[in-house]
């Protein structure tokens, strides 16, 4: 297997009028669940859900977040949200990187650092072998 892999996924998401503040945009906290979105999207178009992780006796909390906002979204836009993730062999972390779009408009970039964890003891772990299969996949080259 080669060393790094890059892989991204796009998810489109529309803006409830729940996630918008007294302004009429979109509250600033509200973008890190649209990283979630992304993220939990991309891993399940790579058919590693993030409940087979957890099966596996693997956790992947935020560790770090970064939220670049650009331009405001409002209720009902249509946004896209393309998470990439460069797969390194043997990293203890994996990092997301995030650009939340409007058409041609950028709304939002940023990325998230993920630990693995062991679900048990809750201490670092290497990856988990389910995680590394993904990537020797055919389809996820």
């Amino acid at each position: 297997m080669s060393q790094t892999k890059t892989i991204s996924h796009t998810s489109t998401v529309r803006v409830r009028y729940a996630d918008t503040d007294k302004m009429g945009v979109v509250y600033n906290g509200n973008y890190l669940t649209y990283f979630e979105i992304g993220r939990t999207e991309l891993l399940r178009a790579i058919k590693l859900p993030y409940s087979e992780l957890e099966k596996s006796g693997c956790l992947l909390p935020v560790s770090e977040a970064k939220i670049k906002y650009k331009t405001p979204a409002v209720y009902d836009d249509i946004l896209e949200i393309t998470a990439t993730f460069e797969y390194l062999a043997n990293s203890a972390t994996i990092t997301i990187e995030y650009n939340i779009t409007r058409g041609t408009d950028c709304i939002a970039e940023g990325y998230t650092i993920h630990p693995f964890l062991n679900a048990m003891t809750r201490r670092p772990m290497r990856p988990p072998k389910i995680f590394i299969d993904t990537f020797e996949r055919p389809e996820n080259i």
